[in-house]
C-alpha cells in the first residue's frame, strides 16, 4: 500500500498529533485489545480511512505512537567516565522500558509488520551509544564497539523485558556492563 507523503506542519501534522494524542488517551483508559481504528477515528475527529491511509492498520499506528514516545529528548547523562556513562544509560533504559508502559511500547514496536518502527528504535539506541563512545574518545578513553554493546548489553535487556522471564535489577544491568568491559 502506498503511503501518503506527510508534510511538515499544516493539516497533516495536526491530524497526526490529534490521532497520537487520542491513542495515548485511550491506552491510559482501556486495554489495547479493546481499541479499534473506528474508535480512534471518531475521538480524533477523522475518518477511519484517514488512519488506514496513513498507517495501514492499527498495529502500525500503535507502533508509530510508541516510536514517537520513545524519541530521545536529550543525550545520555555525562558522568565523566565511559563505564559509568554506559551504566547510567543502561540503568535508565532498563527502568523505563521494563515499566508496564515501556514494555507495552516495545511490544507495539516489535509487533509492527513493516519494521520501520523497530528500525527507528534501534537508531535511537545506536545514536545514544555513539554519543557515549564519542565522549569517551574526547576524554582520551578507549572507544568501544557499538554493535558489541548492543549484542552483549542491550539485547539481553530487551529480551528479558519482552519475555518477562526475570527482573531487570540494577545489579543485573551492572553485571552486563561489567562483563562487557571485562570486569
Amino acid at each position: 500500500m502506498a503511503r501518503e507523503m506527510l508534510r511538515q506542519g499544516g493539516r497533516s501534522a495536526r491530524i497526526q498529533a490529534e490521532v497520537h494524542r487520542t491513542v495515548q488517551e485511550l491506552l491510559k483508559s482501556m486495554d489495547r485489545g479493546a481499541i479499534t481504528v473506528p474508535m480512534i477515528a471518531e475521538r480524533a475527529g477523522v475518518t477511519p480511512s484517514t488512519i488506514y491511509r496513513r498507517w495501514g492498520d492499527l498495529s502500525e499506528l500503535l507502533a508509530d505512537v510508541a516510536v514517537a514516545r520513545m524519541r530521545p529528548i536529550a543525550d545520555p547523562d555525562d558522568t565523566g567516565a565511559l563505564v559509568s556513562d554506559i551504566e547510567a544509560f543502561i540503568l535508565q533504559y532498563a527502568e523505563e522500558m521494563s515499566s508496564r508502559v515501556g514494555r507495552a511500547m516495545l511490544v507495539d514496536v516489535v509487533g509492527s509488520v513493516e519494521g520501520e518502527a523497530a528500525a527507528q528504535c534501534c537508531r535511537y539506541t545506536y545514536h545514544h551509544l555513539e554519543t557515549l563512545r564519542e565522549r569517551a574518545v574526547m576524554r582520551g578513553e578507549r572507544p568501544f564497539d557499538i554493535d558489541e554493546a548492543i549484542d552483549r548489553i542491550m539485547a539481553p535487556i530487551v529480551y528479558h523485558i519482552l519475555f518477562g522471564d526475570r527482573e531487570l535489577s540494577p545489579d543485573y544491568c551492572r553485571s552486563l556492563v561489567d562483563r562487557f568491559f571485562g570486569k
